[in-house]
């Protein structure tokens, strides 16, 4: 096995980055960032990237990309690529090929990460995932609101994709009520994703200057999330109002599932770590009603490795070639 070249991939809609997983271990090397516009398909940024990597033909590859997998192939929205795993079969002359969903790599992830890879969120402090049975929800905000469930049975891992971010928004407060309303005006339906995203924060400051009744030009998410309390008070707001929502949704997974323990992942999160960390998330993931105690014994944590995605690549493309 030490011989194999394991191919693994995280695919957006701009870049594409690849790697080679390590066969003996749950780590990969060789990681390289390719734009997608400089390349006409997938499979030949593939090969550009084997030829800057040194590497030979692939014996197994394992792609994650950001969108639905339907029929072993993929379609993104900002890119022109569509991905079929058949197409990837003949191309490279070999059968151990498999796409999967970013949140499912991301998912596949979690029980490789260790403890300086995770940020606890709020208490209780979680335990290591181990061996033992579990299952556990993964959420991240970041172009739309992914959400994935991971079971453990036995030796058995299995990742449960969903549309859990496209439930409808359930308004918890009278500024949240005030909020939809104002939404409802924009969108025919209001989902969670509709607020918990990048372009759902710029979505929740539009709604609270309407709320408010103020003349504000509209913001970015980048915008929003570094405008400090003097200069722009609705934007601190709501980047308030996303956390806490956010932390609504996460509860919502983990009522849904029945889950030990819920992780975040996704670009913003990451990107702002200490603002998730001090925020009204687990309050919103809390505010359960009758089952807060049961919230209140469930663990939240960042994800804060940056490529779980690959990461998880890494471990089904092992699985690949394990007889």
């Amino acid at each position: 096995m030490a011989e194999q070249t394991l191919l693994i991939g995280d695919i957006g809609g701009t870049n594409a980055r690849f790697a080679l997983a390590n066969p003996d271990d749950s780590g990969f090397s060789a990681q390289k960032v390719l734009e997608c516009a400089d390349h006409a398909t997938a499979d030949a940024a593939i090969r550009t990237y084997l030829e800057s990597a040194g590497a030979g033909a692939p014996t197994a590859i394992c792609l994650a990309a950001a969108g639905p997998i339907v029929n072993e192939q993929v379609r993104f929205t900002n890119n022109p690529w569509t991905i079929a795993a058949d197409d990837l079969r003949e191309e490279f002359g070999i059968e151990r090929v498999r796409l999967l969903n970013d949140f499912e790599a991301i998912a596949y992830s979690v029980p490789s990460l260790t403890q300086d890879e995770l940020l606890a969120i709020g208490l209780p402090e979680a335990e290591p995932l181990g061996d033992k049975d579990f299952t556990i929800g993964i959420l991240g905000p970041g172009t739309g609101l992914g959400a994935v469930a991971l079971v453990r049975r036995g030796n058995l891992l299995i990742p449960l994709a969903s549309e859990a971010s496209h439930g409808g928004f359930a308004a918890e407060t009278q500024v949240q009520i005030d909020i939809l309303t104002q939404l409802r005006e924009r969108f025919d339906r209001v989902s969670s994703e509709r607020l918990v995203s990048g372009p759902g924060i710029e979505n929740l400051y539009w709604a609270l200057t309407r709320v408010h009744h103020e003349k504000r030009a509209q913001l970015s998410a980048p915008e929003i999330f570094a405008a400090t309390p003097d200069e722009n008070p609705r934007a601190t707001e709501a980047v308030e109002l996303f956390y806490e929502i956010l932390g609504q949704v996460a509860g919502d997974l983990a009522l849904t599932l029945g889950a030990d323990a819920i992780f975040v992942a996704g670009g913003i999160a990451q990107r702002y770590p200490k603002r998730l960390a001090d925020s009204r998330f687990r309050t919103g993931f809390e505010h359960k009603g009758r089952h807060r105690s049961l919230m209140e014994r469930t663990p939240t944590q960042l994800i804060t490795h940056p490529q779980p995605g690959l990461l998880g690549a890494a471990y089904y493309a092992r699985q690949l070639v394990i007889e």
